[in-house]
């Protein structure tokens, strides 16, 4: 079996083949016109899709040594993410599918970042993901492929958006997350207590708060440039620390409440080395087997969709061509 997978959610386009032999090829094409704008425009987002998805996936097919012709199912992102992106790699995928007389497999985004982690390793079951990334921070318990349980999830901002919201504060490009993962690298995690949120609860995450914290307390500095200057490493690693202890935290609650012996962390802040370090040292705290994707594959990708629709595919998991975008996670799911 051969699939193809589209990714189309938000600014990355990408394809990727995944075959009984494994992944053969992840073709993503990033787009730099957000960065001047230091967020993701939408239309802008939209468009370039449609200019560079059929380069993209051809380029895919060239590189898995494959053809269109051998293709057995295309696996696209149904959501969820932006409408304008969805509705381009959506409707490429059915025509593929439509003049191939081929199934289509229609991925929840955020189901794929968790099977990223089956790209190169096997984890057992059960297992609890932490999923955290740009648009959504997450506790899932994954009893069996495809049999998740929603332990807690943010009540505002996902940990990569507070991440961006706090770089566009300190003056950083977009998107931030590398970059104050870089400089926490050279700074002191300790040099400022900042807030970290919901404690006192099991399973839910906020990070709205942190923001208007970093915020404040550079307001309260009397040459903020110059401190700026003098201390953006140390506030960069304090940041860091704020968000991953919080991250591993819930992380630990929910080994504790679900007594598992597999964890995983998905989505594109696994990339980040103190939240992939800490949670190393909680693995071998708790005696629990951990699983990280490579880095290629925790920011959107098309490998995480390729191999989610080839496990769906498997379990014949097939969708018809009524299969609709949606832009959140809630619609995403009320659809099953």
């Amino acid at each position: 079996m051969e699939i193809l997978g589209i990714e189309s959610s938000c600014d990355e386009t990408a394809a990727a083949i995944y075959t009984d032999d494994g992944l053969q090829s992840n073709i993503i094409a990033s787009q730099a016109v957000h960065e001047q704008y230091g967020g993701v425009v939408p239309e802008l987002a939209s468009r370039a899709h449609h200019k560079t998805i059929w380069h993209t996936v051809q380029q895919a097919l060239d590189e898995g040594s494959t053809s269109l012709e051998e293709i057995d199912a295309v696996a696209v992102t149904q959501g969820p993410g932006l409408m304008g992106s969805l509705l381009v790699g959506l409707c490429f995928a059915k025509g593929l599918c439509l003049s191939r007389n081929i199934p289509l497999v229609g991925v929840n985004h955020m189901d794929a970042h968790i099977y990223a982690n089956f790209i190169d390793e096997q984890p057992e079951y059960p297992f609890v993901s932490l999923t955290v990334s740009g648009g959504h921070t997450q506790l899932v318990y994954v009893s069996a492929p495809f049999e998740h349980e929603l332990l807690g999830q943010t009540r505002d901002d996902a940990a990569g958006e507070a991440y961006d919201k706090i770089g566009k504060i300190l003056g950083l490009p977009y998107p931030a997350g590398p970059v104050i993962d870089e400089r926490s690298e050279h700074g002191d995690p300790n040099f400022h207590d900042f807030p970290q949120a919901m404690l006192d609860n099991d399973f839910e995450f906020s990070f709205s708060g942190l923001k208007t914290s970093v915020k404040y307390f550079l307001e309260d500095q009397d040459d903020q440039e110059q401190f700026l200057e003098d201390h953006l490493d140390d506030i960069c690693a304090s940041v860091s620390h704020a968000i991953t202890e919080v991250l591993v935290k819930k992380l630990r609650n929910a080994i504790e409440h679900t007594g598992v012996k597999t964890i995983a962390l998905a989505g594109g802040v696994s990339a980040n080395s103190m939240l992939r370090k800490k949670a190393n040292e909680l693995a071998s705290d708790t005696g629990c087997e951990l699983h990280i994707p490579q880095l290629a594959y925790c920011t959107d990708n098309a490998a995480m969709i390729a191999i989610t629709g080839y496990m769906m595919a498997e379990r014949e998991m097939y969708a018809d061509m009524n299969l609709r975008p949606f832009a959140n996670l809630k619609q995403v799911l009320s659809q099953k």
